[in-house]
């Protein structure tokens, strides 16, 4: 029964490598429900998840067939008290160092990924500014300063998002991005789905930093992942990764335009030919009454 067991595992793996699939192709279709990652650092998280799935796996397989093997092998046949086993070292000593191999391993390759994702480099392409408030977002983006007449010269351009406009963050593609995140009052969070990862964003004076490079051009929703208040469920924005031109001519007009606009966000973006409004979520009505009579 063992070496038919053996037999069929060996016959199911040489079938999967003479299945044409590549490694990276394998890798892209065993996501196990994770989302396809679009920064550098998601796509190392989604590896690790990956693989650690297939660890899992492989330990279930080999568990379930000792399980039915022994079922099998060991099942009542007569009344005959078969012969008793009191110790088996070598059993023993499998079923203990094995299990401590496998967790060295998960351990080591879960310590190389987070020190990825957790990096900063010295001098990264782009640096922005992530201000979490009850219940919005503000971005800014240092090294830009407001031209517009009136404006202060010495000020970053930034946005804001209102109760009836979603707060954009706009990105280069390829670009080494530095989030800087701080918040006005509570405890919030930073998530993006797609950037497979999170990060609280913490009030004053200290703030929080990580690194991403974004590789897909696109429109990405984001939420605040830390129970805050009220409105937690509905405090989204919108993370838009463009071209680094694209990107440019974004600060560019929202200096042009100063702080005193309010539609800088949607009018800055039209300029540069992108969408002006979020398309992967929307405001939230916060007036209570025309939400009870809606419902």
């Amino acid at each position: 029964m063992l070496r038919r067991t053996v037999l069929v595992l060996g016959l199911l793996c040489a079938g999967l490598l003479m299945s044409g699939c590549s490694a990276k192709q394998l890798e892209r279709d065993l996501r196990f429900g994770w989302p396809t990652g679009v920064t550098k650092q998601a796509e190392r998280m989604r590896v690790l998840w990956t693989w650690s799935a297939v660890a899992a796996l492989v330990v279930g397989v080999i568990v379930w067939s000792l399980i039915f093997y022994t079922l099998a092998r060991y099942r009542k046949r007569d009344e005959t008290l078969p012969r008793q086993i009191k110790e088996n070292l070598l059993i023993e000593a499998i079923y203990t160092i094995i299990p401590f191999f496998i967790i060295g391993a998960l351990f080591y390759y879960t310590v190389i990924v987070e020190n990825y994702v957790n990096k900063r480099t010295k001098n990264p392409d782009v640096t922005v500014n992530v201000v979490a408030f009850k219940w919005n977002w503000q971005f800014a983006y240092p090294g830009t300063k407001y031209t517009a007449a009136g404006a202060n010269p010495q000020e970053d351009v930034s946005t804001v998002g209102t109760s009836t406009e979603v707060a954009i963050l706009v990105l280069p593609v390829n670009q080494t991005v530095r989030v800087v995140e701080t918040s006005n009052d509570v405890i919030h969070s930073f998530w993006v789905p797609e950037f497979l990862f999170k990060r609280d964003v913490i009030p004053m004076p200290k703030p929080n930093e990580f690194e991403i490079t974004p590789t897909s051009i696109g429109h990405y929703v984001g939420r605040c992942a830390e129970l805050c208040g009220t409105y937690h469920s509905q405090m989204n924005f919108e993370v838009r990764v463009v071209s680094r031109q694209t990107y440019d001519g974004y600060r560019t007009a929202l200096a042009r335009l100063g702080p005193n606009d309010p539609d800088r966000q949607a009018k800055a973006l039209s300029s540069v030919g992108e969408a002006p409004v979020s398309t992967s979520t929307q405001p939230f009505n916060t007036d209570r009454n025309a939400r009870k009579s809606n419902s």
